[in-house]
């Protein structure tokens, strides 16, 4: 069996909160496969959550609020002048205000919706449009999403109709960006205890209900997940695009409503 090889490879990733996050799964398994890689931090209080990481993987350390008019281009902009190209993107930020995300659908605020799906939607669109001229052999843009876009999954709220819209958007892109040989694709995790799951009110009932239901009884690990964004950043994922990956331990499969 042949390693996955992404020596020569330059690729952005955006969401390492600390050393618990998906990204930094991510991030880490595809510098150990020889890739030079750019890291994101929200702000000054999560700097030295991320800083340390950054230094373990040799990586690039740029600040990025998509929320802040101007930063996100920035980013774009240094990897230009840095590198002058990039291959792959992983983008996995989320956000909601917490008052929105802890409410009813129905009680959510105008605001607290348009906020989540800057940050956790549009934010994609955004990267897709500034990445594009930079990947011009081709390359890859992959996204987190969860089963909560497809199915109700109880107290996810506010969050199930933004995925909702970032799958579609994935599809979107995907066939917008495929002549220029660049891949879309999301992967939609099982639940992990990570940062941004702790939001989620009663978030350690579903990871038992998920231990339950799924077929293989368990939930996922966070490398689970960082090995199929190596993958998909990789050429070993040519054909792939427009594609929601399930990593989720096989929850999806079981048609079930969590209450």
């Amino acid at each position: 069996m042949m390693d996955i090889d992404l020596k020569g490879q330059r690729g952005l990733i955006v969401g390492v909160a600390n050393a618990d996050s998906l990204a930094w799964a991510a991030a880490r398994l595809m510098r150990a496969a020889g890739a030079e890689i750019a890291l994101t931090y929200l702000n000054d209080k999560a700097r030295p959550h991320v800083e340390p990481l950054a230094r373990e993987a040799d990586a690039l350390l740029l600040p990025c609020d998509v929320t802040r008019p101007g930063e996100l281009p920035a980013v774009f902009g240094a990897l230009r002048r840095q590198w002058g190209r990039l291959d792959f993107v992983l983008h996995a930020i989320a956000s909601a205000p917490k008052e929105d995300l802890r409410a009813p659908l129905v009680d959510c605020s105008a605001e607290g919706f348009a906020e989540a799906m800057l940050v956790s939607c549009h934010s994609l669109v955004q990267m897709a449009k500034l990445a594009r001229p930079l990947m011009r052999a081709g390359g890859s843009l992959t996204t987190l999403s969860f089963y909560g876009a497809e199915k109700v999954v109880e107290h996810y709220g506010l969050m199930g109709p933004v995925k909702a819209a970032l799958e579609a958007s994935v599809r979107y892109l995907s066939h917008e960006l495929g002549p220029d040989g660049i891949r879309v694709n999301a992967i939609s995790a099982g639940p992990v205890r990570t940062r941004a799951a702790s939001g989620i009110v009663h978030f350690d009932e579903l990871l038992a209900d998920a231990t339950r239901r799924s077929p293989l009884r368990r939930t996922v690990e966070a490398d689970e997940v960082g090995r199929v964004a190596l993958m998909l950043a990789s050429p070993y994922a040519s054909g792939i695009t427009g594609e929601v990956v399930h990593v989720d331990a096989g929850f999806h499969v079981e048609g079930m409503v969590f209450h």
